[in-house]
């Protein structure tokens, strides 16, 4: 059943929204998959924060006008599944990569990141970047270790002189006894 003029406007308006805050977009084929197999990779995605969606390509190549993704409007073509980042810019790539670890008819055909094309077979590297959260703690630990090792250091003559006296204390319990 065709969508109608209203419906289009609705469905271009609601992917530019999700295009112009996301990191991150996924063009995959999804020639082959079945419905409960299309279910799963929505659930995956729903559960990763993903926005999944599968737009015919001239609503698609307007949705992304005028957003950094707009680099993908000359390849968009054939039946494709958009999975947009929208919490860090691996995410998408997470998902669609577990994905096709168990159902190899997804191939992925676009993937853009910071505005630019990135090759579909460099998905992995994609996927590898760290979550937000993941990178916080990468910072902390980074602006912890300096601190520590001052810590260690400036406790460290006052641990010698514990060790020392110490020995000495059993060496005279050693003559004492």
């Amino acid at each position: 059943m065709p969508l109608s003029l209203d419906e289009k406007k609705a469905v271009v308006a609601e992917v530019a929204e999700v295009a112009k805050s996301a990191s991150s977009v996924i063009a995959a084929e999804y020639r082959g998959l079945n419905v409960a197999e299309m279910t799963e990779l929505r659930r995956q995605a729903r559960t990763a924060g993903v926005y999944v969606r599968v737009v015919p390509n001239r609503l698609a190549k307007r949705a992304v006008e005028s957003t950094e993704f707009e680099c993908l409007r000359e390849d968009l073509s054939g039946p494709l599944v958009l999975a947009f980042s929208r919490e860090d810019p691996g995410s998408a790539a997470r998902v669609v990569r577990d994905y096709r670890r168990a159902n190899q008819k997804l191939k992925v055909r676009l993937v853009a990141y910071g505005g630019k094309l990135v090759d579909p077979a460099d998905i992995e590297s994609l996927a590898s970047l760290p979550t937000y959260d993941e990178a916080i703690a990468r910072l902390m630990a980074v602006l912890k270790a300096p601190v520590t090792r001052l810590a260690r250091t400036l406790a460290e003559p006052h641990a010698r002189l514990a060790r020392a006296l110490d020995a000495v204390r059993q060496q005279k319990e050693e003559s004492a006894g």
